[in-house]
């Protein structure tokens, strides 16, 4: 994919392994970083109806000022770094967090979520949310530990057939034409159109110059989810790539989902599109 900007969202905490990471990247692709500090507002006890106390305000200035302060040592990082960079801030109600950061996901080419916003429950499911539903654009998720890249030299494609997975195959074609090896991974398909659709996307992959290795897998009791990640792991994969929520939101907040755990536990970074 070409790649000449990467959106950051990170929250007013003081650890700056997401930023490192998005720099990292941004160098490696010669990409314009825009990072978002966000901070989310607390609610007042009993709901916007009631009159606000004197302390409600206070906590509310307490945490505009840390967004601002951590404002400007974002500013000041890229600035040393000197990298290409614009750094805002938003202050709003989770409510309207998931909106705002999918509106401003739309005018780069990938937004990257890193462990720190990941261990952030409170940020981690609006920043999620926008960009995956809000933005129309791709996501690189990096878990602790992993290396953040758009040149990675085995890449494992985990392959459904379902729109979603389509969009994914199709945002990362030059990610996958430049990798070593791509695995094609199928998961439980007995469907009597099986032979098509793996015929249909490996051609469709060879078209852009792309060899691909085709493996089929059962669960054999496992979740869908801990399969592709020992997969993963035995063809030692240094990216997964993914459509995303294939099921409605609803199904997979009741009942979890492949989408969930592989953000959750996956020990690689993952690209998704939805």
């Amino acid at each position: 994919m070409s790649c000449k900007s990467v959106f950051c969202v990170i929250g007013i905490d003081q650890c700056d392994r997401d930023i490192l990471n998005a720099i990292h990247l941004c160098r490696e692709l010669d990409a314009h970083l825009s990072v978002l500090v966000v901070s989310l507002a607390p609610t007042p006890i009993g709901g916007y109806g009631i009159v606000v106390s004197a302390a409600w305000l206070l906590e509310r200035e307490a945490d505009i000022a840390a967004m601002k302060k951590r404002e400007k040592q974002i500013i000041s990082l890229v600035q040393t770094d000197g990298l290409k960079a614009d750094v805002d801030s938003y202050y709003c109600e989770k409510d309207w967090a998931d909106e705002i950061i999918g509106q401003r996901a739309r005018f780069s080419d990938l937004t990257i979520i890193g462990p720190d916003l990941l261990h952030q429950p409170a940020l981690k499911a609006p920043a999620l949310s926008g960009t995956l539903f809000h933005s129309g654009r791709p996501t690189l998720v990096v878990p602790a530990g992993a290396r953040p890249t758009l040149h990675p030299h085995k890449v494992m494609l985990a392959w459904d057939g379902r729109i979603e997975a389509v969009r994914a195959a199709r945002e990362a074609i030059d990610v996958m034409a430049a990798a070593v090896d791509v695995h094609v991974t199928m998961i439980n398909d007995d469907s009597a159109d099986v032979s098509d659709r793996r015929a249909n996307i490996a051609a469709y992959l060879a078209r852009h110059g792309i060899k691909v290795k085709i493996d089929r897998l059962r669960t054999c009791g496992s979740a869908v989810a801990d399969r592709l990640k020992q997969h993963a792991t035995e063809i030692a994969a240094d990216m997964i790539i993914m459509g995303a929520y294939g099921h409605s939101r609803l199904r997979e907040r009741l009942f979890g989902g492949v989408t969930r755990s592989m953000i959750d536990t996956s020990p690689i970074p993952i690209f998704m599109m939805r």
